[in-house]
């Protein structure tokens, strides 16, 4: 394997787009880019994905929806410096979708609504083009994005009354 922590953050983004062009977003360098490249901006924006997921996957087990501020909050950053990173194409759950792809996990991010959504689990329009660029980046078909976002979020919560909880 390569080592990636000497690529720089051009390179890493390069590759990555390389091997989305050619379809390749089952392969191990592919997944391993977009782990690196989550860790960078862990780096830069203080979130953390292994937080984050943490927090994701709780709500896939318990059947709910959290929010974004609750990811903020499990990295321990105030949600007023938190929201510029949190969404768009290259943010914070846009990174945690690649993480999830990379270790074979749901989209969890598909759980992940603003505080108005939390009850009825659905996303915002913007949310919800950026959850469905982020899957068809990753090279998932998507027609319907209402539909594909509520398969999504129910194969999270399947997933999550499956899994153990962590010791």
């Amino acid at each position: 394997m390569v080592d990636l922590s000497s690529k720089s953050d051009a390179e890493v983004g390069q590759w990555i787009a390389n091997h989305e062009t050619k379809g390749a977003t089952a392969e191990p360098l592919y997944l391993a880019l977009l782990e690196e490249r989550a860790r960078r901006a862990q780096a830069k924006n203080n979130l953390d994905p292994d937080k984050s997921l943490a927090c994701l996957i709780g709500a896939a087990r318990e059947q709910v929806c959290t929010t974004y501020g609750a990811l903020a909050a499990a990295s321990g950053v105030e949600w007023s410096k938190a929201r510029r990173a949190m969404s768009g194409a290259g943010g914070h759950l846009d990174r945690l979708l690649d993480v999830c792809h990379a270790r074979g996990l749901p989209m969890l991010t598909a759980l992940c609504v603003n505080q108005g959504g939390v009850k009825s689990g659905e996303l915002e329009p913007d949310a919800l083009k950026g959850f469905c660029a982020g899957a068809r980046r990753l090279g998932f078909t998507v027609a319907d994005e209402v539909a594909f976002h509520h398969e999504q979020r129910d194969a999270c919560w399947q997933w999550g009354s499956r899994s153990e909880p962590s010791r």
